[in-house]
């Protein structure tokens, strides 16, 4: 029996029949020569590998913290939980192929004739037992089953993909928020050191007054600049914790617990002085959600086929077999002639249907689908542009980013040495209060905003990754579904070969592309 469905299956390669319906072929899209930045000192065009881009700026915490989340976070979880969804729905469609509606039977029944029949009874009761299996087979004459394996095949690819596209997206929120926490740090500490200078400038203020040199105006302007600051504190400590539980989150683990994770570094991770971006056209080969977008059109495309085959009339073998017995004496009796070779009876012989009155469903039904095959083109397009504007406006973030940290280390240069003067001469008497509070606010002010350019720096060289799609090689080699969620899955359902490594990872190693699909008629997965 085992060598039924291979058998099928090599029948089925004999058959005169044909592939309704179009053959998908990459689409067409609008891709840049070249970046706008590509002239730029800062920007390298060359064509790198971007798995483990994080390393850039060389912090042993980072690198940790996107480890964690690899392996424990829960979204990404669920996207490999849909790539074993595609997997068992590949295994329907490739189910389909093989003869459906099978059917088997077996029955026992005590039967009485009555006296009035006109023909002598030797007895008019008797039992009978009767075995029967039946079965029916579409033959895939139009391509149509086929259509729905290629169909599905795609579909799967196409959530591979996705779980790639869940990685880098995964891995840029863990540098992203990472950076806003050593961002926030550095707020903090720039808060405080400012509020020490305006607390030192209230205490001049305070002797002066109390020595008559000024009127008290000049310590409760010190005290309103000191509260305002002050009331920085409180703010920055409450987006700090929440940036911390963001991360606790995209590690997978409850909010309070990543204190001992940060405790490794300290400041904001220092950017590299060029970034790598290759060339547009990269994108189409090494960004996930590029590809998703590529594979779902490709499996909307072969819907159009599979939807088409309905116009056409169904071919099919059917055929029965079976046995029936009776007897006048036991049950017993009639069990022990059920299989004989005077009780064995069979059927088989071929079938054809046509919907012809349809009403012009089918039609409209080949129609929403190439409807649907449009869209899904028209998206990848859309797809393609956008990432091409997210790759451009990271570079720029990250150039302008650096041109502003430059010329606020000036400004904030400025405004220290703008602050001692002032102090001194307000000392001296020279000048008035406002002079030191004016320059009290814009040290802070400056200190603030070079933090903040800081930061901003690394964040546009992370979303620059982001968009190029980096970040998703570190799953090849790896499952999709970590062995505790396999074990709990086994543990609820037969899930056969389902589950196993080689079953999960698609034959050609990188992302996924239409090209990976397998054959179309291949044995059922039990």
């Amino acid at each position: 029996m085992r060598k039924l469905p291979g058998l099928i299956a090599s029948l089925a390669w004999l058959l005169p029949g044909c592939m309704l319906g179009p053959d998908f072929h990459q689409p067409a899209a609008k891709v840049g020569a070249r970046w706008i930045e590509a002239t730029d000192p800062a920007v390298a065009t060359k064509r790198v590998e971007y798995r483990d881009w994080w390393a850039v700026f060389n912090d042993p915490v980072l690198t940790e913290l996107v480890g964690i989340a690899y392996r424990g976070n829960l979204t990404l979880l669920a996207a490999g939980v849909r790539v074993l969804e595609a997997r068992a729905q590949l295994g329907i469609a490739i189910g389909e192929f093989y003869p459906q509606q099978q059917q088997v039977g077996a029955g026992l029944n005590y039967n009485r004739i009555p006296f009035s029949v006109p023909y002598k009874l030797v007895n008019n009761t008797f039992w009978g037992t009767t075995f029967e299996a039946q079965t029916a087979w579409e033959l895939d004459v139009w391509g149509k089953l086929r259509r729905g394996i290629e169909s599905a095949d795609d579909v799967y690819l196409a959530s591979v993909a996705d779980f790639d596209d869940v990685l880098v997206t995964l891995t840029a929120d863990v540098a992203s928020t990472y950076v806003q926490i050593r961002t926030l740090e550095e707020q903090l500490k720039i808060a405080r050191q400012n509020v020490e200078r305006q607390r030192e400038a209230l205490r001049i203020a305070k002797t002066r007054f109390e020595g008559g040199a000024v009127t008290e105006l000049d310590p409760d302007q010190a005290t309103n600049v000191l509260g305002a600051t002050e009331a920085a504190i409180p703010q920055l400590t409450f987006q700090l914790q929440q940036s911390k539980n963001a991360l606790s989150v995209l590690l997978g683990e409850p909010p309070g617990g990543i204190d001992e994770l940060l405790t490794g570094a300290s400041g904001i991770p220092g950017a590299p002085e060029r970034i790598v971006v290759g060339i547009p056209a990269d994108l189409l080969r090494g960004r996930p959600d590029v590809r998703r977008a590529e594979l779902q059109a490709a499996a909307q495309c072969a819907q159009i086929g599979f939807a088409k085959a309905d116009l056409f009339p169904i071919f099919s073998l059917t055929g029965n077999i079976g046995t029936f017995a009776t007897t006048i004496t036991s049950s017993a009796g009639g069990l022990g002639r059920l299989f004989s070779t005077d009780t064995f009876m069979y059927g088989v012989g071929p079938g054809v249907q046509w919907n012809i009155l349809n009403y012009g469903q089918i039609t409209n039904n080949v129609r929403y689908q190439d409807a649907r095959f449009q869209e899904f083109l028209v998206n990848y397009q859309n797809v393609v542009l956008k990432a091409q504007q997210e790759v451009e406006n990271g570079v720029s973030q990250f150039i302008e980013s650096r041109k502003a940290v430059r010329a606020l280390n000036t400004s904030v240069e400025g405004a220290k040495a703008a602050l001692t003067i002032a102090i001194l001469q307000y000392e001296e008497g020279t000048v008035d209060f406002t002079t030191v509070l004016t320059a009290e606010e814009n040290l802070y002010q400056a200190q603030n905003s070079l933090v903040m350019a800081m930061g901003t720096v690394p964040l546009g060289l992370i979303a620059t990754y982001r968009a190029l799609g980096g970040g998703w090689q570190i799953r090849e080699g790896n499952d999709f579904v970590p062995a505790p969620t396999r074990r709990a899955m086994a543990a609820r359902v037969n899930w056969g070969e389902m589950l196993s490594p080689e079953l999960l990872r698609p034959q050609a190693p990188g992302l996924p592309s239409p090209s990976d699909v397998g054959p179309l008629v291949r044995p059922p997965e039990y």
